[in-house]
């Protein structure tokens, strides 16, 4: 599986909670093969719109969409998890474009 963890630039423990859910992930016996961070005003562009998705359909910018795909693809990931809750239309999207289920962190550790 790949883990994906959309952060504002105030948000300084994005490592931090990457690496508590693949933790709590690895527990529950999955196996994190990559991460993917996009983070939110980092740029000075991007601090108007710090705390807004990059798109509201994927969340993420269409290049880091396309490095995930690619990443899904070369790993042959069964699931794509995200930190954050994705809507059902987000949800909808982004297995299409991955081609393997887009869940949330949470959806995916109540679903046991």
């Amino acid at each position: 599986m790949l883990v994906v963890g959309y952060f504002s630039a105030k948000e300084k423990d994005f490592v931090a909670r990457m690496d508590a859910a693949a933790t709590e992930l690895a527990a529950r016996g999955a196996r994190v093969v990559g991460r993917f961070v996009q983070r939110r005003g980092v740029s000075s562009g991007g601090v108007r719109t710090m705390g807004l998705p990059y798109s509201s359909r994927t969340v993420l910018g269409s290049g880091k969409v396309r490095e995930v795909a690619a990443a899904r693809e070369a790993a042959a990931a069964d699931v794509v998890v995200f930190l954050r809750p994705l809507t059902g239309f987000q949800q909808r999207a982004l297995s299409e474009i991955f081609g393997c289920p887009a869940v949330s962190l949470s959806e995916f550790l109540t679903a046991d």
